[in-house]
């Protein structure tokens, strides 16, 4: 079978993303080059432009993620975390990232090409209290009490805060979720896990 057929079979012929069965065509994921199942996605036109940066991200449009964060095929998990931090400045968008399950390996995969124009943009590097450099979906540990301003909560030391975010005009800053809280924590008192 031909790679279109492959998608189309996967896809149960409709957009992976948002699912409209209208004008689809293949969306290859960088940095690979070869076309193929496992690094390809089946997309509309409205998905595609705006994945490829030919029209803006409409948030809007993108609500969609809510449903297809939940496929249990790589490639499109891996676009589905792209968009999603592409737009976590919308808020909602912040939300799905911390329910969405995903490997490892390919949440390493969905990294690629992504942390390096975030940090040549903004020029800045968020390092852990080690030095080691934090990345956008990491998880750190606290190492020591945290009192949390304008609220009685206090995030104790060695509490795991899974995926966090990165505040992007301030490299001593990361967001995460403590007790079902998001906070802003000073990075000087994380350690990488």
């Amino acid at each position: 079978m031909s790679l279109d057929q492959d998608l189309m079979q996967r896809a149960s012929s409709s957009c992976e993303l948002c699912g409209s069965k209208e004008n689809l065509e293949i969306y290859n994921l960088p940095p690979q080059n070869a076309a193929s199942i496992e690094n390809s996605i089946l997309c509309c036109e409205t998905c595609h432009l705006q994945i490829t940066g030919e029209q803006e991200l409409d948030p809007n449009h993108w609500r969609c993620l809510n449903d297809s964060m939940w496929s249990t095929d790589k490639p499109v998990q891996v676009v589905v975390w792209r968009l999603l931090n592409a737009l976590k400045n919308e808020g909602w968008p912040q939300d799905l990232l911390d329910m969405m399950y995903i490997e490892d390996e390919v949440l390493e995969y969905a990294k690629q090409g992504v942390n390096k124009t975030e940090e040549t943009t903004t020029g800045l590097v968020h390092r852990d209290s080690n030095g080691v450099q934090i990345e956008s979906g990491d998880n750190v540990v606290l190492i020591k009490d945290l009192p949390v301003k304008g609220s009685s909560m206090v995030a104790k030391r060695g509490t795991a805060v899974r995926r966090v975010s990165l505040v992007h005009d301030n490299e001593e800053q990361i967001e995460g979720k403590v007790d079902g809280q998001q906070i802003v924590i000073l990075t000087k008192f994380v350690k990488k896990m």
